[in-house]
């Protein structure tokens, strides 16, 4: 396995498994193309960038398309968190808004949302990615009218999950896209911009629901949350048919295996997995966490399925990414960094708006220094990753150890109404380890990976980050909540309990990067772009 990795391998290159080997021995066979050969016609927007390194050739419009990327993946990443500020608005605005329904509302996205990411991206590998993309935020600017418009709470609900699972459909065609048009120092630049979306419409989400909450009422301020997708997703869809490449006509008479059974098999692992942690608060019985096991025997027979299923046909997931040593450690790490980073603006926004009574707005305009130190930290990590490789995520995780551990800080001794200005530097120091941690691991993570599987892989990476952040939520969250229930409601009490979870988290993912740098030092397969 070390010779492997000894020398890094172009994506499109890398060596796929043995039941596609002699489909690839055929397309990718070096063949010296003669220089009076002619010259390729087929027009670059329906080129396969993929298809094998040698005839790769830039599509003009990559850069355009990756913004509509970015504004497509930027909604769905917005409404993660733009909504935890307005369900105060919800519960007295809306009529049936009980506290179970607005529990589903939120857990209810991330639980469709996981369920849809790994098949969503086999979809758009199997059937193209910009038809994916395209029906994907289709359906999500659909699904955020009927939630602008919900009568009640049921309705809201509904139209939550059908957000999610659009939001689990659309999401893997963006990292796919990115590997499709993109290569090298340029793919590396791209994923920063994609990792500065991620941090900044995290961030930046309460903010923007403060200011929507505070210009159109309390009482139907809400609705205009999910009202503030129509215009984003109508101009995304009219761009994508302009900019997004078609599939390729050689990719477009190639059948693919769909495998439902594996699908089904994965899909219940994932929900089995996700319900105990999301509902954790409100399911009370601690009966709930035998689906964890549950799980993990969904996902045994997942395994052993798909290694029967890939001797003759093409599997769901190819179970040969994990032997690679990028692919395997940055899905984890994107799993422990994601339940760490996550739950800061769950809880720290709580604190703020119940415990020291800001409005919505100023709740929300506490993220913005770690917005900006994101977004500006992401871009620049996408760019210098080809040179550091996975010590700059380890440079960045130890930032934001730095920064959580001044938030905590900060709470305890500084807890009041100027609390968001001490947390000003804390959280921009926590913004900038973020993005030199999330984008770079990103592009490291999938860079042995063909662009063929860029889809299923890139789905494999947020399911990781989904289920990190419903692990994190729920764990920094049940400390939190029975820290206040023990000290009487005291924040200045909870809130540091709750976030030293995260830290430990966030320390987890530390040692992780630490042991892959240590690890590609003695072996000399370090990994690289």
């Amino acid at each position: 396995m070390a010779a492997e990795h000894r020398k890094p391998v172009e994506p499109d290159a890398a060596p796929s498994v043995a039941h596609h080997g002699a489909h690839h021995a055929a397309t990718a066979a070096p063949t010296a193309t003669p220089p009076e050969a002619p010259k390729d016609t087929t027009p670059d927007r329906a080129r396969p960038s993929g298809g094998g390194g040698d005839d790769y050739e830039p599509d003009p419009n990559r850069w355009k398309a990756l913004v509509i990327c970015l504004l497509g993946g930027g909604i769905v990443l917005l409404d993660v968190s733009i909504v935890n500020v307005a369900l105060e608005s919800i519960s007295s605005g809306l009529p049936g808004a009980s506290p179970e329904a607005v529990q589903w509302i939120l857990s209810g996205y991330a639980l469709a949302f996981g369920l849809l990411l790994v098949p969503g991206g086999r979809l758009g590998d199997a059937s193209g990615r910009r038809r994916m993309f395209i029906v994907g935020v289709a359906l999500f600017t659909l699904a955020s009218a009927l939630c602008g418009f919900a009568p009640n709470g049921l309705v809201l609900v509904i139209a939550r999950l059908v957000q999610g699972f659009a939001g689990g459909l659309l999401t893997p065609q963006v990292t796919a896209l990115i590997q499709q048009l993109f290569r090298g120092k340029e793919r590396g630049t791209a994923f920063g911009l994609f990792g500065a979306t991620v941090g900044i419409a995290t961030a930046i989400g309460p903010l923007v629901g403060g200011l929507l909450i505070t210009a159109f009422g309390t009482e139907n301020g809400w609705r205009f949350v999910f009202f503030v997708n129509l215009p984003v997703g109508l101009v995304t869809i009219l761009l994508s048919f302009r900019y997004l490449p078609a599939t390729a006509k050689a990719e477009r008479g190639r059948k693919h295996d769909f495998d439902p059974v594996g699908i089904v098999l994965l899909g219940a692992a994932v929900v089995a997995l996700l319900l105990p942690f999301v509902q954790s608060e409100e399911w009370k019985s601690n009966a709930k966490w035998w689906l964890v096991v549950a799980a993990v025997v969904f996902a045994l027979l997942f395994v052993l399925w798909e290694r029967r299923y890939a001797r003759t046909k093409e599997p769901v997931i190819d179970l040969g990414l994990f032997r690679r040593r990028s692919f395997s450690l940055g899905v984890g790490l994107a799993t422990v960094y994601f339940a760490g980073f996550t739950p800061l603006f769950f809880v720290l926004t709580l604190a703020l708006q119940s415990g020291l009574h800001y409005s919505a707005l100023l709740a929300g305009a506490s993220s913005v220094p770690f917005a900006i130190g994101s977004g500006v930290a992401s871009t620049i990590g996408g760019r210098v990753v080809s040179r550091f490789g996975r010590q700059l995520i380890v440079f960045g995780t130890i930032l934001v150890l730095l920064g959580l551990g001044g938030v905590i800080w900060v709470v305890a001794n500084h807890y009041g109404p100027s609390l968001g200005w001490w947390l000003v530097v804390p959280l921009l120091v926590a913004g900038v380890g973020s993005g030199l941690t999330i984008s770079p691991n990103q592009t490291l993570t999938l860079s042995e990976v063909p662009v063929q599987q860029g889809g299923s892989a890139g789905g494999l990476i947020q399911v990781g980050a989904r289920v990190g952040s419903a692990i994190g939520i729920a764990a920094v969250g049940s400390v939190f909540y029975s820290a206040l229930a023990s000290s009487k409601g005291d924040y200045a009490q909870g809130l540091p309990l709750g976030l030293g979870v995260s830290l430990a988290f966030v320390g987890a993912a530390l040692l992780a990067g630490i042991v892959d740098v240590v690890v590609g030092r003695v072996r000399g397969t370090q990994a690289s772009v």
